[in-house]
């Protein structure tokens, strides 16, 4: 999967989930994500996915998840939580996505090439 934010492009891997392969029948999908606490982008999709969640414990920058059954949320930051969530999947080489996403909203799309 590919993700991009502007001019940049990032390899992401799906996660082994029911929901990643139900995302994935959406792609392509551009959404308009919003900040939150400075350390996630986020926005609902346009239908409920199945859930399997997990409690990480600790998320990681680059971490694309579902929160809920809908709210699709991508991680620039690392951090501790006590949130449960569905895998989506992983941006590979995520080192220069907080700057990517910049603050405040970001548009991002996501494909399958």
């Amino acid at each position: 999967m590919w993700i991009t934010i502007g001019e940049r492009r990032f390899s992401a891997t799906l996660a082994a989930t029911a929901a990643a392969e139900e995302f994935a029948s959406m792609l392509p999908l551009t959404l308009n994500m919003e900040d939150l606490n400075r350390n996630e982008k986020h926005t609902d999709l346009p239908k409920n996915l199945p859930t399997h969640k997990y409690q990480p414990k600790t998320i990681e920058n680059g971490d694309i998840v579902l929160w809920g059954s809908r709210t699709l949320v991508v991680f620039y930051k690392t951090f501790d939580t006590s949130y449960s969530y569905t895998r989506i999947g992983r941006i590979e080489n995520a080192t220069d996505l907080p700057r990517a996403l910049g603050h405040g909203n970001a548009v991002i799309t996501f494909s399958k090439d």
